[in-house]
């Protein structure tokens, strides 16, 4: 019951004047402290003394998003919808600067896009700072023209969607708002008045006569012209000439300088390429050296075994049989010879030493 609109309460924007703060804010404003302690049972005065207690501005901070004081006071506006003269009072006041910025922000989210220009506007020679709560809950430094500017300008502040507004140009055609005229402009215009007098109290205190001078004949210009050239001293005509061929000098040698080098870069690049092609050639020869040595290794086996299978093949194959047989017969013979003469030799040996120990 008492987060329900008041049922004298008009339509804005064709909707319940508390649908134009988003449904999990206005959850997390009926949930918070300050609008179960502070907002119940608020009425038009009452919410006067609330929004000089004031001391910052903000939307919704911290990780579980907490909602500012300033926000709670925005949505029992919207609840209690208080009449279009107290919110001109909030903004014409002067002392409270909280105060002025709060019926700015109820204002923008409820009023026509003429009464924003008329009311709001005024308020951007505002120039004192408040305070201003971000979404980490750190307190930064803004100033009142700043805030006004951003409702005047931006889609969203304080969290909360502002309403769309005609521009400023078409109510202008429309002849319902007068052109604006900043301050800046006044100041100038105020200064180039200031001029203007302190220009004709000048002309008023001097007289006229010493201001006033003879006009001057074409023909006595040209007499004075030619006179100033013919006077000219030859020393300036000699350094007129002494830079003009100073000047040339200098392009000359930018020039060849430019041309020297490049040359220069040209030589390099020649040489650079040289160097490439012969080491180029030197690394095809390497791997040539490389691939002929192996090869030969390679190969020199097999032309062994060509070789020896070549001398094998010579001889028939019966015969290369044969002679292989006799001579492995004649081997073994001598072989058998010579073992048994060691034989025999061994006994002679036996028998003597036998003889000789009687």
């Amino acid at each position: 019951m008492a987060n329900r609109t008041v049922k004298d309460a008009k339509s804005i924007k064709g909707t319940n004047p508390q649908y134009l703060v988003e449904k999990i804010i206005r959850s997390r404003i009926y949930d918070s402290k300050y609008w179960k302690e502070e907002c119940f049972a608020l009425t038009a005065e009452l919410l006067v003394d609330k929004a000089m207690e004031l001391r910052f501005i903000g939307g919704v901070f911290g990780g579980n998003i907490k909602v500012t004081p300033f926000l709670c006071l925005t949505l029992k506006m919207l609840q209690i919808q208080p009449e279009k003269e107290i919110i001109v009072e909030f903004i014409k006041n002067q002392d409270f600067k909280y105060v002025r910025v709060l019926g700015a922000f109820y204002l923008r989210l409820t009023g026509s896009s003429l009464d924003c220009y008329n009311y709001l506007e005024p308020l951007l020679n505002d120039y004192r700072k408040i305070r201003v709560q971000n979404r980490e809950g750190v307190f930064v430094m803004s100033y009142v023209d700043e805030f006004v500017d951003e409702l005047l300008r931006e889609e969203r502040s304080c969290d909360i969607i502002l309403p769309r507004m005609q521009k400023r140009t078409i109510l202008e055609e429309n002849n319902q708002l007068q052109p604006r005229i900043s301050v800046l402009e006044e100041d100038d215009d105020d200064d180039d008045d200031m001029d203007m007098e302190e220009s004709r109290e000048m002309d008023k205190k001097s007289p006229q006569k010493s201001l006033m001078r003879p006009p001057v004949s074409k023909s006595k210009d040209e007499g004075r012209q030619r006179r100033s050239r013919s006077a000219e001293s030859p020393s300036s005509g000699e350094r007129r000439r002494k830079k003009e061929h100073d000047r040339e000098k200098k392009r000359e040698d930018r020039l060849t300088e430019h041309r020297t080098r490049k040359e220069n870069t040209r030589g390099d690049e020649e040489h650079d390429r040289r160097g490439r092609d012969r080491s180029d050639r030197h690394r095809d020869d390497r791997k040539s050296d490389k691939y002929s040595s192996s090869s030969g290794s390679r190969d020199r086996p097999r032309e062994r075994d060509r070789d020896h299978g070549k001398g094998r093949d010579d001889y028939p194959k019966g015969s290369r049989d044969e002679g292989g047989r006799s001579s492995h017969r004649d081997r073994d013979r001598d072989r058998g010879e010579s073992d048994n003469r060691r034989d025999r030799g061994d006994s002679d040996r036996h028998r003597s030493s036998r003889r000789y120990d009687y």
